[in-house]
């Protein structure tokens, strides 16, 4: 079964797209289910017990996830801007592309899907929050929401309007449903006028939200500096 939802809709003037914002976590998110909660502990607690692992093993793991921010995949992009062969590489086997970055993916497959003139992607998990953490940290409140998992499929164009990206109707909108195996991160394309810009400089164009495809990278006065 594939996991991408290809939507080239040509939207009809006036269609409503109000509903959730995704700028603030939903309202009704539920917190996590306390039984699932006494088991990850007691399970924990026997893993400790056992010796396979310490509880200083735990809190540096949970310390390196912690840690992980969007900022690795804003490297990883300014470098595919850059450098047309780190790119290639990139987008035909990006697990082993990011090892340059001493990032691990572990089991799950990663897919990188650029976005062109004619195509713009979109990234969702429709079950739960699989998400590329390894380069994007912890995911915001709003993409394990149901109403964006929902949506995000449903209707995306309006989605994206929610987050101030209104495409041109010729641009064809993919969404990408991610999985325990299959993450996806998005190249953005690469804002006009940046030409000479150091990495450095580059990466301070890229988002959390454009890495994710709800936003597009945009070159901003002073980012150059």
């Amino acid at each position: 079964m594939s996991s991408t939802h290809e939507h080239s809709t040509r939207d009809h003037p006036g269609h409503d797209h109000t509903g959730h914002s995704h700028s603030e976590p939903e309202a009704h998110e539920r917190e996590p289910d306390p039984e699932i909660v006494l088991r990850e502990r007691a399970l924990r607690e026997l893993l400790i017990e056992k010796g396979i692992f310490t509880a200083d093993d735990i809190r540096r793991a949970m310390e390196t996830m912690e840690a992980r921010s969007p900022a690795m995949g804003a490297r990883v992009v300014a470098r595919a801007w850059t450098d047309p062969a780190f790119k290639t590489a990139l987008l035909a086997h990006a697990n082993s592309a990011v090892t340059q970055f001493g990032v691990n993916m572990g089991v799950a497959e990663l897919t990188v899907v650029e976005n062109t003139a004619e195509l713009h992607n979109m990234i969702v998990c429709t079950l739960c929050s699989c998400y590329p953490r390894a380069l994007l940290g912890i995911p915001p409140s709003w993409y394990k929401a149901k109403a964006y998992r929902s949506r995000a499929v449903r209707d995306p164009r309006g989605v994206l309007a929610e987050f101030g990206t209104v495409l041109p109707a010729e641009v064809a909108v993919r969404v990408h449903d991610s999985t325990a195996d299959l993450r996806f991160m998005v190249l953005p394309r690469r804002p006009d006028g940046t030409e000479g810009w150091s990495a450095e400089a580059l990466e301070r164009l890229v988002t959390r939200d454009s890495l994710i495809g709800v936003t597009t990278a945009r070159a901003v006065d002073g980012a150059c500096d």
